[in-house]
């Protein structure tokens, strides 16, 4: 993929992993629509504001119309309410799933025909390690990971035969706003940026940001007693 000749629509990208997204397609030479609820929070010289929630169908809606010369839509915008299942005002787990879930089907039911339409491309859904497995303190949030990316695996495949790729990023902390309270080990976003720019223009379907993500997706052959082996020992 020639990214001087790709136009990339990027959710989310006031902040964090969205921002370094943007920053490093525009390196790159693409043209970028950079989204976000609030575009006059957009600080990203070269590109493009673009009034976007994802969780809005007419906001959405509104967007394809505008961006309608796109063949790269990175859907990056997301939440972090650190919802309980179980405990947690519904409000927080409906938020979780209106992200993630509806927000990003939401994106691609809007964007993959105009991508369609101008010869293909690509969409990458921004994922987690937390897809994948759960720590036990945001259930919510990684109950609707897991569901992003299964609706990756099941649009994949719809939408290969209109020669839209459709490829998913795992990392797993990074050093944003979001997890600002967490003490881990976290990436550099720039980097990750990099590397899933990277996977895009290499035609992956699958990108493995760190070694974190890498380690769990290896433990999925496990089991549970590979992923969750504390469960074992009660």
């Amino acid at each position: 993929m020639d990214m001087t000749k790709q136009v990339a629509v990027v959710s989310g990208a006031n902040r964090g992993l969205g921002k370094e997204l943007a920053l490093e397609l525009l390196a790159r030479g693409a043209k970028v629509y950079a989204g976000a609820r609030n575009p006059e929070s957009i600080h990203l010289p070269g590109a493009i504001p673009l009034q976007l929630d994802i969780t809005d169908p007419e906001s959405v809606k509104a967007a394809a119309e505008i961006a309608v010369d796109a063949t790269l839509l990175v859907n990056n915008a997301g939440s972090s309410t650190g919802a309980s299942l179980l405990t947690a005002e519904l409000h927080d787990i409906h938020l979780e799933f209106n992200t993630h879930v509806f927000g990003t089907l939401s994106m691609i039911r809007a964007f993959a025909p105009v991508i369609e339409n101008n010869g293909g491309g690509s969409i990458l859904n921004i994922l987690s390690a937390l897809s994948w497995i759960n720590t036990g303190n945001s259930g919510a949030y990684s109950t609707a990971k897991s569901a992003q990316w299964g609706l990756t695996n099941a649009l994949r495949l719809e939408l290969a035969a209109k020669n839209v790729r459709v490829a998913g990023l795992h990392v797993a902390y990074m050093d944003t706003d979001m997890t600002a309270g967490i003490e881990a080990p976290k990436s550099n976003p720039s980097d990750i940026a990099k590397t899933a720019i990277d996977g895009i223009q290499s035609g992956l379907y699958e990108i493995i940001a760190d070694e974190v993500s890498r380690g769990v997706q290896q433990g999925l052959a496990g089991g549970v007693s590979a992923l969750y082996p504390q469960l074992l020992q009660q």
